[in-house]
């Protein structure tokens, strides 16, 4: 049972089933554990009975937020995975993002659709590049974090010096909530400095989980009896001076950015997963106003809204589905409602949305503010959508960026050219890349931010669209879409026709063959605009 729970009347203002839906994200550096983690968050918050392992093997379960094949054949996360379960009257959306810098883009994305994070770091590494780098898309969307040190089960750095570099370095104040007796070889355990639960390791001397006792502080003699004496009078010294010379939580900083709750635990073993979701419940924000152009949507609002921030194809290979993912912003939205896709005039009838399990889905009869719901459709609905009973309302935030790779599509087979382009369409428009089409030669082009989405893509469409595709080296070093008159637009594409293509949406892109002919065009046409980011529409 959560004994951090404060009062919900700080949410009092809020709908009673808009206040209790807490909907976050994981962010971390590759490796940190954070699919582990994920793993064991659905296990304790009770929707799975059994978590599986990232290097799980022959008849191991798989990690249920890895469902794609090359996830588990590599043991890595290359796509945002969407999971709801309810725990302690709460309703948690938790969204897996990539940890591999080729799909920060996705992950970008996927932070538009939440309210708070929770980064995983290591305790023997700290705060790596890919963290920070995603540290800083949190602080441009002001989205508060909680910090999960993870595998204190193994031999790590000093807790006080992992605190110093993570308060450095994202120019945060921390505030430790559990903390590790003893490391590695020498780990007895981890103990909450809220609650004074003591979290064991297994009576015989392991580093598994034993069970959690209750005690009255830290100089409880229970911890005498199960801490041998140079690991606690250690403990006890630390402790003492984390909670002397560091804040308290206060929910005011944290939810306003400027302070991180801290827990010390290990995902693996099961040490404090259930501290960190108490903490979620206790002090992560309610579904919180969203951005739309000039102004914002409060959750609280009758008139219901949607933000598609995600589509993913063939989650089901053998039903060739599509499915777009939509954060509810505002409202309750109950299933067969219509709904208004901003900026094309039509309207949609939701008549089978989905709520997710990793793999798994059941049938969505209502969602409120905060829920994440998946919408099954043939090609309708893109990312960046809006979704509203209003026709005046338009969601903003999800751009796509310049891609730093390019690449020429070679087909094995050229018969099934028709396919080929389908797949390309697809992946295209669920944002794993960008799809270029030359206007002389009519290549196809794909641009991309690292390396492996050139292999996911590749094994995607081999595995989803039955079509042998490689890719050769393109003549080109990078992008930009065309801005300004459309006039202007239209003369310089006609006069470049050999280095101008066409996106998923039809728009100008010119391609340069390096960054000084980016700028020589550039200067010879000072009236067109040559945009490194596109807001996706």
């Amino acid at each position: 049972m959560n004994t951090l729970l404060p009062n919900l009347s700080a949410e009092a203002a809020l709908k009673p089933e808009i206040a209790r839906r807490r909907t976050f994200a994981i962010i971390s550096h590759p490796d940190a554990g954070k699919t582990t983690l994920t793993e064991k968050l659905l296990l304790f918050g009770g929707a799975i009975h059994l978590a599986g392992e990232v290097a799980a093997r022959g008849e191991r379960r798989r990690t249920r937020s890895d469902w794609m094949e090359i996830e588990k054949k590599r043991g890595i996360s290359v796509s945002s995975s969407v999971m709801m379960f309810e725990r302690d009257g709460f309703v948690f959306n938790l969204l897996d993002t990539p940890g591999h810098e080729d799909f920060s883009e996705d992950t970008y994305r996927t932070l538009t659709a939440v309210d708070s994070a929770v980064m995983v770091v290591d305790a023997a590494k700290g705060i790596e590049a890919q963290t920070l780098k995603l540290f800083e898309v949190c602080r441009l969307r002001d989205i508060p974090i909680i910090t999960f040190i993870n595998k204190v089960d193994r031999e790590g750095r000093d807790p006080f010096e992992l605190m110093d570099e993570i308060a450095d370095k994202l120019a945060l104040e921390l505030s430790p909530v559990t903390w590790p007796i003893g490391m590695g070889g020498q780990f007895h355990g981890c103990f909450n400095l809220t609650t004074n639960d003591f979290h064991r390791v297994t009576d015989a001397g392991g580093t598994g989980y034993g069970g959690t006792t209750k005690l009255s502080g830290l100089d409880d003699p229970a911890l005498d009896a199960a801490v041998n004496g140079g690991v606690l009078e250690e403990f006890r010294a630390q402790a003492e001076l984390a909670t002397s010379a560091l804040p308290a939580v206060d929910m005011e900083s944290y939810r306003e950015g400027h302070l991180s709750p801290v827990f010390f635990g290990s995902a693996l073993r099961d040490f404090c997963v259930a501290d960190l979701l108490d903490g979620l419940a206790a002090w992560a924000p309610p579904p919180r106003p969203q951005p739309a152009g000039e102004a914002t949507v409060d959750p609280n609002q009758d008139a219901v809204s949607a933000l598609v921030f995600k589509v993913q194809a063939n989650m089901d290979p053998n039903h060739r589905d599509r499915i777009a993912f939509a954060r509810i912003c505002s409202g309750r939205f109950s299933r067969g409602m219509k709904l208004n896709q901003v900026g094309t005039g039509k309207s949609l009838a939701v008549t089978a949305p989905i709520f997710f399990l990793a793999d798994e889905r059941e049938l969505a009869e209502e969602a409120w503010a905060g829920d994440i719901i998946g919408i099954p459709n043939h090609g309708t609905l893109r990312v960046g959508d809006t979704l509203a009973e209003r026709t005046d309302l338009r969601f903003t935030g999800l751009p796509r960026f310049a891609p730093e790779i390019l690449r020429r599509v070679r087909l094995g087979d050229p018969m099934k050219t028709k396919q080929m382009r389908r797949a390309l369409q697809d992946l295209s428009e669920e944002g794993l890349a960008q799809v270029f089409r030359t206007h002389l030669g009519g290549d196809h082009i794909v641009g991309v931010v690292g390396a492996l989405q050139l292999d996911v893509m590749a094994s995607r469409v081999a595995a989803e669209y039955k079509v042998t595709i490689d890719f050769e080296p393109a003549p080109y070093a990078t992008a930009r879409w065309l801005g300004g008159d459309p006039k202007l637009v239209k003369a310089f594409v006609d006069g470049n026709k050999s280095t101008v293509a066409d996106d998923v949406d039809g728009d100008p892109v010119y391609l340069a063959r390096n960054a000084w002919e980016l700028n020589y065009v550039r200067e010879r046409n000072p009236d067109i605009k040559f945009l490194e980011t596109k807001e996706m529409r």
